[in-house]
This record gives structure tokens, sequence and C-alpha cells, in this order.
């Protein structure tokens, strides 16, 4: 019913008011279209013709969005996203997957796992483009046009849906040399230590953590924080230079631990585990490319 819709409104025509609207104007939607501005004016006048409202007030500068032209295009973006997932599932019924598949991760885990994976995925679609982004910020997916994004720790969001691809340990760590002269032989000492934090942690910081036995304790840093970042990449840069104790995930420290820069503190206590998420818009109408990139990842990643 959605693609039938679609293409009574004429899908060419909706192409091309996205474009315009995510361009900002009929000269650069012209040129991502490959058309002549006169024709995407063209397209643009007869839209608003069948539908019988203003989409967009012009300008010499710019143009704006109206209240109705705000709507159609939110709904227009979904149906176009549906006919363009409608074409996947039938080509990849008989070809396999094309068209293109967005992704996006944060940089660290998409150097890391993401990318390795994605390099392998193309190898078995060769008619698939992909593209990721990589990026410590959150991405609005209906927006950005993202198929799938990749998210750590605990999940806030309820707008999209997300399968769980796995999960992995998070350890406090500090350079050696930081350590020799901030010796932590107890949780108390580690409340009380020079904390590295992200952007992203609520304030104030506390876990609930594990002893040996399984017990659960609270820990809550007490000191205040005067260093912080938006990676944790460059949360481990500052902990490797010896400024202090970074929350950092086990794939990203691996390396630095077995290596010696950097040492697991207190390895007797324990971290909740975090959740790796593949997170996607809407669950309707998954494509076939993103179930089938979902359950490759699984298989790779978990």
């Amino acid at each position: 019913m959605t693609v039938m819709v679609a293409a009574m409104l004429n899908l060419q025509r909706m192409t091309t008011f996205v474009a315009v609207v995510d361009t900002g104007s009929f000269t650069a939607a012209a040129t991502a279209l490959g058309q002549t501005k006169a024709v995407v004016s063209f397209n643009i006048r007869q839209l608003e013709n069948e539908l019988g409202v203003t989409l967009l007030l012009r300008s010499t500068r710019r143009i704006t969005l109206t209240e109705a032209g705000s709507l159609f295009y939110q709904r227009g973006v979904e149906l176009l996203k549906a006919a363009e997932n409608l074409q996947d599932e039938v080509r990849a019924s008989h070809v396999g997957l094309s068209g293109e598949l967005r992704i996006t991760s944060t940089p660290e885990y998409g150097a890391q796992v993401i990318i390795p994976v994605l390099a392998e995925f193309s190898r078995l679609h060769p008619d698939l483009r992909i593209r990721h982004v990589a990026s410590s910020h959150h991405a609005d997916l209906i927006a950005e046009r993202f198929d799938v994004a990749i998210r750590l720790g605990q999940l806030a969001d309820s707008r999209y849906h997300a399968a769980l691809i796995s999960r992995f340990a998070i350890y406090p760590v500090a350079a050696p040399e930081w350590l020799a002269a901030n010796p932590v032989d107890s949780l108390d000492a580690l409340a009380q230590a020079e904390w590295l934090i992200h952007e992203r942690l609520p304030a104030p910081l506390r876990w609930q953590v594990t002893d040996a036995s399984g017990k659960s304790v609270l820990l809550e840093i007490k000191r205040p924080a005067r260093l912080f970042a938006d990676s944790a990449q460059a949360l481990m840069a500052f902990a490797l230079a010896g400024a202090g104790v970074a929350l950092l995930p086990e794939w990203l420290v691996r390396a630095e631990l077995e290596n010696g820069r950097l040492v697991h503190l207190l390895p007797d206590y324990g971290f909740a585990q975090q959740g790796i998420y593949a997170v996607y818009p809407d669950a309707q109408h998954v494509s076939a490319k993103v179930r089938v990139f979902i359950d490759y990842l699984r298989t790779r990643a978990g």
C-alpha cells in the first residue's frame, strides 16, 4: 500500500522535492540529480499542483518548507525508502543484494570491527554499494538516510529498533607511570582517582560493580574530573599519556594491556558488560540488505 501511494504521487517528482530540501536550493538539486534547474522547478510546480498545497516558499536567498511541505518531506523520505527496499527485495530474491547500504559507527569500533566486516560483506555481494560513516555523534537515521547504526553501551533512544549483536567488557585502565605515583589498591582509592571522562556519561559518575564473590558494590567517583573527551580513542590517548584513569572497552585496550602500556586496575572487580547493537529505523519494512548484514555481523563480531 505504501509503495502504491508513492507511485500515484510520482516517485520522480518526490525524489526531486526531497533533493531540493536536502541540498537547500533548486540549483544544487539539479546538479545532484543531473538535471537542469528548469526541469527541477517544473517537477516541484507539478507536484504542488497535484497535491493542491504549497510545499516550498521561495526567496532570492533560500527556500523554506511550509507546514505541509515539512510533513510531505518526512513522509516522502519514508515512502522513497520503502520503494527502494521493495526493489532490493525483488532483486535480492533473484540476483543477490544490490542498491546501497549506508552504515554509521563510532570511529574506533568501525576501524577495528565494522570496516573489516564490511569489506568481507562487500566481496560476498559485489552488486551492493556500501557507504560507511564514522562519527562519535548519534545520527538521525531517517534524516541522514542511514540503514543501520552500530551503537555501543546502553541504548536510550526509543525511536528506533535494535538487534543485539554481542556484548563486551569495560575496564578501568591507567598507564604504569601514573599508577606508580597514584597507587590504586581498593575501590575507595579508585573512586578518589583522577578520572578521564567521556562527554556522554551522566553525572555524577557511579557504577554498580561486582567483586570476586559476585557481590554488587557501588563505585561512585568523588573527585571532580578535569579532562573530558568525546571519543574512546581520545580517552585512551589521555590514559597512555599518564593523565589518569579511563573506563574503556576491552576490545580497544587489549593490545595496550598485552604490551604493558596500560594496566587493568582492580581486575577482581567487574563492571557490567555493554551491548553492541545494530540500530535501524523501521521494523515493519526491514530490507533484505539490512537483515542479511545484521545476520552476517552477528557471525563475525558475536
